[in-house]
């Protein structure tokens, strides 16, 4: 089973997303106390740092038994890029971009998976870009709303998917003294060929892959029958009373992912992998 590593975990929306598509979460990271009690009630076994600062390469492999994973994924805090806040960006203390960065360059997954608000793309999309570029990466950031899996409301996420390219070929391919390095090129963009661009760069990484899965009916493996459907929700009054950690709960829901909308993500990079392995 491939394996995955979950950075800002929050209630583990990406975590759900991944399971859903076949992989197991191996870690999780998360820093606030309610999030991580949803984290402990639903993912008990799964080894858990609150700090990113203190997840290393060691400590991970001093908990989980692992040099690496096969994907990491992580909603790093969108606050200096929201239109809700200040913007601003790289001078917040919450940008912890550089940390994600961090376990990204001593973990060396196959494949990255980052996520974040629209106000990124402004603000420091070209850097994140840059960054995955500069440690190896092939790197592609889409604009996806959550109303393309049918949820009731927009909600534009950005999603930034890096792979490994030919480094983690030639890595896999002496350790297995079979494999020849140019199985999977076609799937890898030419990094050296047009520099910073955004969102106008070609040759994303299994492009036509998740293409296929948004256009497909986007049903999780493990489910049995359709998806849920997307009720409106109802009517509460101006005051909800009796509702337990109401406060709680509402600040992790904004903070969350909709998990069906990375799905086909992550579903396409685990077909990709099982059709070239």
């Amino acid at each position: 089973m491939m394996t995955h590593l979950s950075l800002f975990s929050g209630i583990g929306g990406m975590d759900l997303a991944a399971e859903w598509a076949g992989f197991k979460t191996v870690g999780q990271c998360e820093w606030a106390d309610w999030p991580t009690g949803v984290l402990e009630k639903y993912w008990p076994d799964v080894p858990r740092w609150r700090d990113i600062r203190t997840l290393t390469g060691e400590s991970f492999y001093e908990r989980t038994g692992l040099r690496t994973v096969d994907l990491v994924s992580g909603g790093f805090p969108c606050q200096p890029f929201s239109v809700a806040g200040k913007r601003r960006s790289k001078e917040d203390d919450r940008y912890l971009w550089p940390e994600m960065l961090r376990v990204i360059q001593e973990i060396r997954p196959a494949w990255v998976i980052g996520e974040n608000v629209a106000g990124i793309i402004r603000l420091a999309l070209d850097t994140v870009l840059a960054d995955l570029e500069d440690a190896g990466y092939a790197a592609e950031a889409l604009v996806l709303p959550a109303c393309a899996v049918d949820a009731p409301h927009r909600r534009d996420r950005v999603a930034i998917i890096a792979y490994a390219g030919s480094e983690r070929r030639e890595r896999n391919a002496r350790r297995e003294h079979a494999r020849e390095s140019e199985d999977l090129c076609s799937h890898v963009a030419n990094t050296d060929s047009k520099g910073q661009q955004g969102s106008q760069r070609s040759g994303a990484p299994c492009e036509r892959y998740w293409k296929e899965a948004y256009r497909s009916a986007c049903k999780p493996r493990g489910y049995c029958g359709e998806l849920p459907t997307w009720p409106a929700e109802p009517g509460v009054g101006r005051v909800a009373h009796g509702v337990p950690h109401r406060v709680d709960r509402i600040k992790c829901l904004g903070n969350a992912v909709v998990p069906q909308q990375f799905y086909p993500i992550f579903r396409a990079i685990h077909d990709l992998e099982t059709e070239n392995n």
